[in-house]
């Protein structure tokens, strides 16, 4: 087992390589530039729309924008805000949540361009419902069947690792040592609430995400703001600290600058998987006009997923100064932070911050394997035997050690982008169709708004 965990990391080291971050990175650079830094221009319309009522009846799609938001952030909100920054500042220095933002602000823009193409080319499935993402423009776009095969097969089993069972071991692990709870009791509460909320489908899912999502998150980002405000004294120090570091590598692994780089990039895509595919499978169910209005709603996602719940793990550990302390890693460097400016309080914060964050992962990445599985399988019946098995996955993930799981899994889920970013980069004329069309539709319902006053 130890070889062949050795042989994973290996592998896991090669795909989240240098090639690979340069492509997520890279594909938001080209995407940024072709649609006019519209990351910027329509960010404020953006929120808007995320805060406004959907009124539209008329249009294809299962749930809502919000709700296929709520979904998709389900997914991404999870460990890696927590674990994944506080990994990223020990191995690549405070300079690492810099270029977390500088990957963030590009990952907006490779974000819009998925779930435009989620949307574009999403079909409607054997029971009525929409199904897309990658699979679908991979095929009916760019015309490379194989590609989205490739895709479908990596997020299929990614979904148990990343998804479910890594998920569902953070939350008991975390419950056992905060409250004193067997792992296996966690277990059968996560499993049982899994099965109740995958029973109703789409629509369930974007139910109780829709309710779940904004709860778990402001409850985070009031926690963070409450720290902010009572130790504005330490935030220029700490911004200077990031600013800086990020050009020197200051107490990054071996001093180098390329460590913050690296670190800050990779865990700034693992936490809101920005060229990874997934997100755009949520987006594509959603009730819309234009694959445009959508996908404004779900670039979104990486502002409010890595530039503020990110950001306030990151800068309260920079500002706590922990991270130079070796015997802390990972969620215990996070918890020390927020113990060290909210005394007993911290660590129960960040516990029951991991217990909803890794909870939500599980409920969005059910759908997203599904998706992928039931885009290989057609048979019913194969589909149902795919949602035992997740279900059950959560129960062995919050009883037994997963690092071969994880590492497994980290391998399927860096490759999913490969296929994905090939698509978006083949498309990206599409992309720019399609944004013309919504911001030439903003114009108008603009026009007609002064006109109606």
């Amino acid at each position: 087992m130890a070889q062949i965990e050795e042989l994973l990391g290996t592998v896991s080291g090669y795909v989240w390589g240098p090639p690979l971050l340069i492509l997520l990175v890279g594909t938001g650079i080209f995407l940024t530039i072709r649609l006019g830094v519209l990351q910027i221009r329509l960010l404020p319309y953006a929120l808007k729309l995320v805060f406004t009522k959907n009124t539209d009846t008329t249009s294809k799609g299962d749930i809502s924008h919000f709700q296929a938001l709520s979904t998709a952030m389900a997914a991404t909100v999870g460990t890696g805000n927590i674990v994944g920054v506080a990994t990223a500042v020990i191995l690549g220095g405070p300079g690492a949540v810099f270029w977390m933002w500088f990957s963030a602000f590009f990952g907006m823009a490779t974000k819009y361009g998925e779930a435009v193409l989620a949307v574009k080319y999403r079909v409607v499935d054997a029971k009525g419902q929409m199904a897309g993402g990658p699979m679908y423009y991979l095929e009916h776009g760019l015309k490379q069947k194989w590609l989205a095969v490739l895709f479908a097969i990596f997020g299929a089993i990614a979904a148990f690792g990343i998804g479910n069972g890594t998920q569902s071991n953070s939350v008991a692990s975390v419950v056992r040592d905060t409250f004193s709870v067997p792992t296996w009791i966690t277990g059968i509460i996560l499993t049982i609430f899994t099965a109740l909320v995958l029973l109703g489908g789409i629509k369930s899912i974007g139910r109780v995400t829709s309710y779940f999502v904004p709860f778990m998150a402001l409850f985070y980002i009031i926690a963070g703001i409450i720290i902010m405000i009572f130790n504005m004294d330490l935030i220029p120090g700490a911004l200077a600290t990031i600013f800086s570091a990020a050009f020197t590598g200051e107490a990054a692994v071996g001093g180098a600058i390329g460590a913050a780089i690296r670190y800050g990039v990779a865990r700034g895509v693992f936490s809101n998987e920005a060229g990874l595919g997934s997100a755009p499978i949520a987006a594509a169910a959603a009730i819309t006009d234009l694959p445009g209005r959508q996908a404004l709603v779900s670039m979104t996602q990486v502002f409010f997923d890595t530039i503020i719940i990110c950001s306030i793990t990151g800068v309260t550990i920079v500002m706590s100064g922990l991270y130079t302390d070796e015997s802390l890693e990972g969620a215990a460097l996070t918890t020390a932070a927020f113990e060290q400016f909210l005394g007993g309080a911290g660590p129960i914060i960040v516990a029951i911050g991991l217990i909803f964050f890794a909870s939500s992962t599980i409920i969005g990445w059910s759908y997203y394997g599904e998706k992928c599985f039931q885009y290989l399988f057609k048979n019913p019946a194969l589909l149902i035997v795919y949602r035992i098995a997740f279900v059950l996955m959560v129960f062995v993930g919050a009883t037994v050690s997963l690092d071969v799981v994880w590492t497994f899994s980290d391998v399927m889920n860096g490759l999913m982008a490969f296929p994905n970013l090939i698509g978006l980069l083949g498309l990206s004329g599409v992309i720019v169709y399609e944004t013309k069309r919504i911001i030439a539709k903003i114009k108008e319902e603009k026009e007609a708004e002064r006109a109606g006053n």
